[in-house]
């Protein structure tokens, strides 16, 4: 963190406030931005340190609530649990990222009890992002949804959240749980885990729109990777899509999504509904696989060979999908160009919106006075410049050329 006390003034730049881009300074001092009228009027002094920030954007952190593991390393593989968690928190850095929710996928019962415990709140600063706690993925989701999550490891709410608690060992590093809503007993579960502060993600499921509803109803406020491991949208019964224009949703009770907007997940056109029906919902999201981060040709990644080509991750020697591999910030181009949404709302897309969902936006994805002063520097093709955490410069693109 920088010295104490330390003033810092971020000038030649425009910032993104009140959902605007408008052409202002920032000022941080002990990791926090400061209203500089109170440094002016109340205080009367200047600046210790000026950065001239050559015209370019300020834009909040991005904050990435689903992600698998990267440069190798899957969170749910036991080994090495803590060097995946640190590579991977220090590579975020130059993507933006400056906090993340990392995600476990459908696992054995005590793979949750030993890696669980490694996944608790981790201040971010030079070493890496501010790691918020655990997104758990399943294991209680509908094995005709599963995905590539292992069938034998899937459970049911049949002892309701005793089968939660004595699955997990604990819910204490658990931040967002995907579950699927047709299960028995869910309602009550989404309760419980509402009053505890766990975000309730729906997916991975086969709901219909009355079960999605009585979901929300109960506490569910975000969806799992919207479009990807659900029933496709109808006209009879739109299913966990159809929350997006639910009338039963209000403020005390509102969904957000998360949707992946890595060019191959979701189609631009179903980026552009999603966009255009509920557009304060939405959160992008990488669900990136541990293949992010590593360059163009075969790796083995565990137990599965595996071939990155045209920047995307197939199944080796065949052209099956394995998962995306795109960063948060190249989602954030991906929305611009497929919905031509302002650059704000793109940003806070991956900044305010997760920060939303997760009750902390008084804090991070915001530059409003007295929030964490996280943000990231960009140049004009939406590039990362640098990348700051409590007013501590951690990531540089080009070090040398930092004015």
């Amino acid at each position: 963190m920088p010295e104490n006390n330390k003033l810092l003034r971020f000038v030649n730049c425009s910032i993104i406030r009140d959902h605007k881009v408008i052409k202002e300074d920032i000022w941080v001092r002990d990791g926090k931005i400061v209203d500089p009228e109170k440094i002016f009027y109340d205080e009367k002094i200047i600046e210790d340190e000026r950065i001239d920030c050559g015209n370019r954007l300020i834009a909040p952190g991005l904050i990435e609530i689903q992600i698998n593991g990267g440069y190798g390393y899957d969170f749910s593989f036991e080994d090495k649990t803590e060097e995946g968690l640190t590579m991977v928190a220090k590579k975020l850095l130059e993507h933006g990222v400056t906090a993340f929710c990392p995600t476990i996928v459908t696992s054995p019962v005590e793979v949750y009890h030993k890696i669980l415990p490694k996944f608790g709140y981790k201040a971010g600063g030079a070493h890496g992002a501010t790691i918020l706690g655990a997104h758990v993925e399943g294991p209680f989701i509908n094995t005709i949804k599963k995905g590539a999550h292992p069938e034998e490891c899937i459970s049911n709410f049949q002892q309701g959240m005793l089968q939660v608690e004595s699955t997990y060992g604990s819910l204490e590093n658990v931040r967002i749980l995907t579950l699927a809503p047709e299960l028995v007993n869910s309602s009550v579960v989404i309760r419980k885990l509402k009053e505890k502060n766990i975000v309730v993600s729906l997916g991975h499921s086969m709901a219909d729109l009355n079960t999605s509803e009585e979901a929300m109803l109960s506490g569910a406020s975000l969806i799992t990777h919207l479009f990807n491991a659900m029933l496709p949208f109808h006209h009879r019964d739109p299913g966990l899509v159809g929350l997006l224009a639910s009338d039963k949703m209000t403020e005390t009770n509102s969904i957000s999504f998360g949707i992946i907007a890595d060019g191959i997940h979701t189609h631009p056109a179903a980026l552009r509904i999603a966009y255009r029906i509920h557009p304060d919902g939405l959160i992008l999201i990488t669900d990136a696989i541990s293949a992010l981060g590593l360059e163009t040709g075969k790796h083995k990644i565990g137990q599965l060979d595996i071939e990155i080509k045209n920047h995307k991750a197939f199944i080796a020697n065949t052209n099956t999908l394995c998962g995306s591999i795109a960063s948060l910030i190249e989602c954030v181009r991906n929305l611009i160009l497929a919905t031509g949404c302002p650059v704000e709302y793109a940003l806070e897309s991956a900044s305010l919106h997760p920060a939303k969902v997760l009750g902390i936006h008084d804090k991070k994805g915001t530059l409003n006075y007295g929030a964490d002063a996280d943000f990231i520097i960009l140049t004009d093709r939406f590039n990362i410049y640098s990348t700051w955490i409590n007013g501590e410069c951690v990531y540089e693109s080009n070090p040398t050329n930092r004015k």
